[in-house]
C-alpha cells in the first residue's frame, strides 16, 4: 500500500490539481448528472462527459502558468456573482433584525436596525442624511 501512495505522489508531482475552477466544474457537473436522471437527454449527456474531461485534463496538466490564468479568469467572473449571492443569503437570514436600504445619493447599501416608522438616516460613505420609512 505505502508503494502504491509514493507512485501516486510521484504521478501527481509537477501536475496543477484541483482549484476553484475545477471546483465549480465538479459542481456544475453534478447538478447535469442529477438533472439528466430526469430529463433523459443526449445533449445533457454530451455536456457531462465533455465538462469531465475538461475537469481532468485541468487537474492533471502540468502546464501551471496556463491553469491560473484560466482560474485569474474564472475568479473574475465569478466573484460578483458570489458576492452577490451571498449578500442576498445574508439579507433572507437577517430579515428579522434588519433592513436594508440604498442611498438615494451615493447608492451604498446601509444595514438598518428594524424599527418600524420614519427614522433619518446618516450614510457612513457620503456622510448625507436621508429619511427611510420601514413598514414592517
Amino acid at each position: 500500500m505505502g508503494n502504491f501512495k509514493s507512485k501516486l505522489a510521484g504521478f501527481m508531482y509537477g501536475r496543477y490539481g484541483m482549484d476553484e475552477f475545477s471546483q465549480f466544474l465538479f459542481a456544475f457537473y453534478l447538478i447535469l448528472a442529477l438533472f439528466n436522471l430526469f430529463i433523459r437527454s443526449n445533449i445533457i449527456n454530451i455536456l457531462i462527459y465533455v465538462i469531465i474531461l475538461v475537469m481532468f485534463f485541468r487537474v492533471f496538466s502540468r502546464n501551471i502558468y496556463k491553469r491560473q490564468n484560466e482560474n485569474q479568469k474564472f475568479l473574475k467572473l465569478w466573484k460578483p456573482v458570489k458576492a452577490k449571492t451571498s449578500l442576498t443569503f445574508r439579507r433572507i437570514k437577517e430579515i428579522k433584525t434588519k433592513r436594508y436600504r440604498k442611498c438615494p445619493h451615493c447608492k451604498s447599501v446601509l444595514r438598518l436596525p428594524r424599527k418600524k416608522g420614519k427614522h433619518k438616516v446618516d450614510c457612513p460613505r457620503c456622510h448625507r442624511e436621508f429619511e427611510v420609512r420601514i413598514l414592517w
